[in-house]
């Protein structure tokens, strides 16, 4: 039982000693891409990142001036409380709640339009780039070295593939 231990940890030694010369030998055969990186400084990545910080500052504003319509319905309704009628009272209420419910409305519906739109855009851009080269952000790996790191060659080529298409 112990030699047939051993034998398989000497096997299993040589083992990796063969695969780690012949790699040494050949070179890293795994390279690797930073796809946050390819987003942030690709001219296409930028105009996509762009894109979404355009949609996002359109519904801010849109949130915004219901925000503002809100608060004055809530100060008009504070202010004359005590001189309303009944009805208009009950009026200002059924506006104040209608226009609460249209805000919420609105920032779930841009929510999920941009979240809609980051997919498609960043999948447009994955589809673009090379599929088979493996992915840091995606990877779950540990550790790597900066020499199979392919970010900046394929950052470089994404680019001119984008101007050439044009």
């Amino acid at each position: 039982m112990k030699k047939s231990r051993l034998r398989i940890l000497i096997f299993l030694s040589v083992l990796v000693a063969v695969v780690s010369l012949s790699l040494a030998q050949e070179g890293p055969k795994v390279g690797v891409i930073n796809s946050a990186e390819i987003l942030e400084k690709s001219a296409e990545g930028k105009k996509v990142i762009a894109r979404l910080q355009e949609r996002d500052k359109a519904n801010q504003a849109t949130l915004t001036k219901l925000d503002d319509e809100i608060r004055q319905l809530e100060t008009k309704l504070n202010t004359q409380r005590l001189t309303l009628s009944e009805e208009a009272l009950f009026q200002m209420n059924s506006d104040l709640e209608r226009k609460r419910t249209e805000r919420k409305r609105v920032a779930e519906d841009a929510y999920r339009d941009w979240n809609e739109l980051q997919v498609k855009l960043y999948t447009r851009v994955q589809s673009e780039l090379i599929p088979i080269i493996f992915d840091l952000a995606k990877s779950g790996a540990v550790y790597y070295s900066a020499a199979i790191d392919l970010t900046a060659e394929v950052i470089k080529r994404y680019d001119a593939s984008k101007a050439t298409a044009k």
